[in-house]
């Protein structure tokens, strides 16, 4: 059976472009007759606002997603809370280390960026601490530096087959090198937890935007390297605001909670969600949209938008005629 999810992070308000995304997944998995998830994933904890998580889930309510497994609701696999599953990230990184894996780096972000070559995801890591002797590590760790854990990437081309964008391919020692999987206070790395939390509630699609394609590969290597099968991936275009950038607060109403406060109503937010979408812009609850919902159908590329534009049309459409 098919099982896919959303993974909101309370880090910040869910703009339209993450509510598309959770709408888009719970679509892909709902029309599979399979299983919906919602996992928070707020390992970033000096970023986490306290009771943005509850807003989060009342807005996916109230756009007519539900789900069957959460922090809510509970489930088999749970918990469904990051913060709670430290655990098993833990003993993930055991296995690594066993195998070898992983070692201690204790390059600050600004060494990297300073002595890395940059490639196309930014500061490659140039493996400056990935065979340090015992000795070698020790001197560091006499003078005060608290390593990070990178894992040892391995050489040549991963490639995976996205329903959406096609194939992906990257070659992530020449263009990443090696990545952090522990940061140097013990908190365990978004690439770490995702792969390890999606095996653990065995998730078989995942559905996200596209700005993660790039993290895919590297997340690969953390499933072979755990003896696990990846999911099956759909990266969504992102919603990108009036510049072209990504979407954001300067953009005007961009949050379900912005556009309440301007009159719109979930219904009307879902429609134009399905707008944006290549679906039914006349829907006005999630379930409107299932019937024909294919993945392969949606647009390829980006999409902008404008909250002015949106506010025209509105008015349009209540405009006597």
């Amino acid at each position: 059976m098919t099982r896919g999810r959303f993974a909101p992070s309370p880090t910040g308000e869910l703009h339209l472009g993450a509510l598309r995304t959770a709408l888009l997944a719970w679509l892909a998995a709902r029309a599979s007759g399979g299983t919906f998830v919602v996992r928070v994933e707020d390992l970033d904890r000096e970023r986490v606002r306290p009771g943005l998580a509850e807003r989060q889930l009342h807005e996916l309510r109230a756009l007519g997603i539900d789900w069957d497994e959460g922090p809510d609701v509970g489930g088999p696999f749970g918990p469904y809370v990051q913060s709670e599953r430290g655990a098993r990230y833990a003993e993930a990184l055991r296995r690594l280390e066993a195998r070898g894996l992983v070692y201690p780096c204790y390059c600050s972000r600004a060494d990297v960026a300073a002595s890395a070559p940059h490639g196309p995801e930014g500061p490659r890591y140039p493996g400056t601490c990935r065979e340090l002797t015992a000795a070698e590590r020790a001197e560091r760790e006499r003078a005060g530096r608290q390593p990070t854990l990178r894992f040892r990437t391995r050489a040549g081309t991963v490639a995976f087959e996205d329903e959406i964008l096609g194939r992906v391919e990257q070659d992530v020692a020449r263009d990443v090198g090696d990545f952090v999987v522990r940061r140097f206070d013990g908190t365990f790395a978004y690439q770490l937890a995702v792969v390890v939390d999606d095996v653990a509630m065995q998730m078989t699609d995942v559905v996200r935007g596209a700005d993660l394609a790039s993290s895919t590969p590297r997340q690969i290597l953390l499933y072979e390297a755990l003896g696990a099968p990846p999911p099956r991936f759909a990266h969504v275009p992102l919603i990108l605001g009036p510049s072209g950038e990504k979407l954001s607060k300067r953009d005007g109403a961009v949050s379900l909670e912005a556009l309440a406060r301007e009159g719109v109503t979930a219904g009307e937010a879902l429609g134009e969600l399905a707008r944006v979408s290549a679906l039914d812009p006349g829907a006005r609850t999630a379930r409107d949209l299932l019937p024909g919902f294919e993945l392969a159908k949606l647009p390829r590329e980006p999409v902008r938008w404008s909250p002015a534009a949106f506010s025209a049309r509105r008015g349009s459409r209540s405009s006597p005629r």
